[in-house]
């Protein structure tokens, strides 16, 4: 029999659009931008299971009530992808490569931005669950097949203590030392600065090079000019001498 332990107190630890199963259970499953019913799932072997449509807060809790619960050792991301957000892709490419400067590598999404979890967390999710792709599948019975097949092959639980990332408001967050949600507008406008920043640097630099063509074109006509000009009175002076 597969070894278990027990989730953080308290689990599911982050509040969310998800119907919640036996925490001993070794399968989670996202439905992305798909609404299917969660009780089937649930009786199939799934440990939590719901939709995500955002590419930053939607897989922040996702990865947050995962990592409190080390029997979770499988994640089935399925469903229909979230037009904009591709939020299922967002949260595979997490799995694969991680973050760099706060974004999601390889993720195709608006604003795959990830603010709050740290790299342990990120780590600690990558580790503790194989991520299991049936992107487009609104079948249910096709769902609830593979999440009999998945329960079937588990593991135990995860080598390791329950990890929990506290998600309140700003200010709670921070007093408790976790970390704060951030909201997809807040995503969308940092996301928009970042590339605001951007464009005044190329525009800077298109600057700085239509300046020197400028530059250059006077420096070109004053040459051109005085070269003319020696050129005529050489031609002036010299025919009256």
């Amino acid at each position: 029999m597969a070894n278990k332990v027990k989730p953080a107190a308290g689990w599911p630890v982050v509040k969310g659009e998800y119907d919640a199963g036996n925490p001993e259970n070794c399968v989670a499953v996202t439905t992305c931008g798909s609404h299917l019913k969660g009780a089937p799932q649930i009786a199939a072997g799934a440990c939590i299971t719901g939709p995500h449509k955002t590419e930053n807060l939607g897989i922040e809790k996702i990865v947050a009530n995962i990592i409190s619960n080390p029997n979770i050792r499988f994640l089935l991301v399925t469903g229909a992808e979230v037009k904009g957000h591709i939020s299922g892709e967002a949260i595979i490419m997490l799995h694969k490569n991680g973050i760099k400067d706060n974004r999601i590598v390889g993720s195709t999404g608006a604003i795959p931005y990830i603010e709050n979890l740290p790299d342990d967390a990120v780590k600690r999710f990558q580790a503790q669950v194989q991520i299991v792709e049936m992107m487009g599948t609104e079948d249910e019975n096709a769902i609830i097949a593979k999440i009999k097949e998945l329960a079937a092959k588990d593991p135990g639980a995860f080598d390791g203590e329950p990890m929990i990332i506290q998600v309140g408001e700003a200010k709670e967050a921070e007093e408790l030392g976790g970390v704060k949600p951030m909201s997809a507008e807040l995503a969308s406008i940092q996301a928009r600065i970042k590339g605001v920043q951007q464009q005044t640097i190329d525009i800077g630099n298109m600057n700085k090079l239509m300046s020197g063509i400028y530059a250059g074109k006077i420096e070109g006509m004053m040459i051109g000019l005085v070269v003319g000009l020696t050129i005529l009175g050489i031609l002036i002076f010299g025919g009256g001498v």
